[in-house]
């Protein structure tokens, strides 16, 4: 059965086709017709339920009030970026500071070793990617990533990310193995004192044969609780390697809540060639991945407690109607992404969803909402209020008693506007999310221009993610363009 209409890519030589997005047996595939390598058809979700179920949550943004560049509507994805067909401002702007690494993954997107050179932007360089992307209308990405290769073989990290939080980047984060954090105590805390939020660690498992740096891991979450430093654990997940340690990743980080976050789960990518017998026998979907976690988690965390990245928009919408002034609009595609939080107590896992009525929630929120746009500071007013009541309503329909707990924390934040209540939230809880990177053989234009995580570059542009990984391959140009140094031969 048809599902839509969409535009993808060949697998062999890339080129640009027309797509169908089809429903079969259950599962949810995309199939396009070269003129020169034949028919492809690839497993794009595999569950056609919950791929129904996320539809039902798209929200199509506006773009951005200032694009790079003006393009039509066929030139897509060959006019990064940002061009005047993106949908979705920046959200989360990553920064590849080096292509040199201290491990050598397989999986990895980039490798100085591979390529032959190395790819290391200047310090000022750096500085005017930031300001570019601050300069972006009509709201600048609250968040950075310094990425690679691995960020902390530079030198000059600390001074980055103290720059970072002066160009005001509220969440800076650092995408790192850990090799260089566990070798130094004090590294953490000079990471900290220029102003980073939050570790992004690379950790696939528990064991030593899924996570063959294992004790480095353990010891960068250790050196991070002593110092107060977030950390998110973010695995890749590659079924038959790693997917049967989902659960009992997350068991580890509810072990650690005092320091981590959360966990976001990354089913692996085939950027580079992979035979049809790696495609069936390694990919994991974002229902794949939900099933795992269900399973090993004794059906607590449940497949369905799974929402997209737009279920939030009425967030969005209500702090928008509020304040009268544009905020980050989280309009990823709704098949990009999922996630939930569960609550790590005395007595274990308690789901969100198992607190309050989620969708109860956003029906509040969005009754709010429409109640504010009337106008008036007292109609404002009193749509918190009501929309608090309606809050606590759906809180009552939950099956745990903090459900109420959590709506009084909520609605004192919505009415004073004192967010710092809601850190004792996010203190107690963890995040569990996944983001399913494309390759050439999921590729979707339509989730391309939907993107929200995005690449800035030296020479002045802002480029989608799998747009920079995958398809054109924008990092293997940018790299190139840029290249400082030959890597010497071992």
């Amino acid at each position: 059965m048809l599902l839509k209409k969409t535009r993808g890519l060949c697998p062999i030589c890339r080129k640009v086709l027309d797509a169908e997005i089809f429903e079969e047996d259950g599962k949810v595939w995309i199939r396009r017709t070269c003129p020169e390598h034949g028919e492809a058809k690839n497993l794009y979700w595999s569950d056609a339920e919950m791929y129904r179920r996320f539809d039902a949550f798209e929200r199509i943004g506006t773009g951005v009030a200032n694009p790079q560049r003006d393009a039509t509507t066929d030139a897509c994805p060959t006019a990064c970026g940002l061009c005047s067909n993106h949908r979705s401002g920046t959200l989360l702007a990553n920064i590849d500071l080096t292509n040199r690494c201290n491990l050598n993954c397989s999986f990895c997107f980039a490798n100085a070793r591979a390529c032959g050179f190395v790819y290391e932007p200047s310090f000022d360089q750096i500085v005017e990617m930031m300001a570019m992307l601050r300069n972006e209308k009509p709201v600048p990405p609250p968040a950075v990533q310094f990425s690679g290769g691995e960020p902390t073989m530079r030198d000059d990290l600390v001074e980055i990310i103290k720059k970072a939080k002066e160009l005001g980047f509220s969440q800076v984060q650092v995408a790192t193995n850990g090799i260089k954090i566990a070798k130094d105590p004090q590294y953490v805390q000079k990471l900290k004192d220029a102003g980073l939020s939050t570790i992004y660690l690379h950790f696939d498992g528990v064991t030593e044969e899924t996570n063959p740096i294992l004790q480095t891991s353990q010891k960068v979450v250790e050196y991070c609780e002593k110092t107060g430093m977030g950390v998110v654990l973010v695995p890749t997940v590659i079924n038959g390697q790693n997917d049967h340690e989902v659960g009992a990743i997350l068991k580890y980080a509810a072990e650690h809540i005092k320091v981590v976050r959360g966990v976001n789960f990354q089913p692996v990518s085939f950027t580079g060639a992979a035979s049809e017998e790696n495609l069936k026998q390694e990919r994991v979907t974002i229902p794949d991945l939900a099933d795992r976690i269900e399973e090993q988690t004794g059906g607590i965390i449940k497949k369905e407690y799974f929402y997209p990245v737009p279920c939030v928009m009425p967030i969005s919408d209500l702090v928008e109607a509020y304040t009268g002034k544009p905020v980050v609009r989280f309009t990823t595609h709704q098949h990009c992404g999922a996630a939930t939080y569960v609550f790590v107590t005395e007595k274990g896992l308690v789901p969100i969803n198992e607190m309050v009525d989620v969708d109860g929630f956003f029906d509040a929120i969005g009754k709010m909402t429409e109640t504010m746009k009337n106008g008036g500071t007292i109609n404002k007013y009193r749509a918190l209020l009501e929309g608090v009541k309606d809050m606590g309503l759906s809180a009552a329909k939950g099956d745990h008693a903090n459900g109420s707990q959590f709506y009084k924390l909520l609605g004192k934040t919505l009415i004073s506007q004192n967010f710092d209540a809601l850190r004792d939230f996010h203190w107690n809880a963890l995040f569990i999310g996944t983001m399913h990177f494309m390759d050439n053989y999921n590729y979707d234009l339509s989730r391309v221009q939907r993107c929200c995580i995005h690449y800035a570059t030296p020479d002045g542009r802002i480029i989608p993610f799998c747009t920079y990984n995958s398809g054109p391959v924008y990092r293997e140009q940018v790299w190139k363009k840029f290249a400082r140094d030959r890597v010497q031969k071992e």
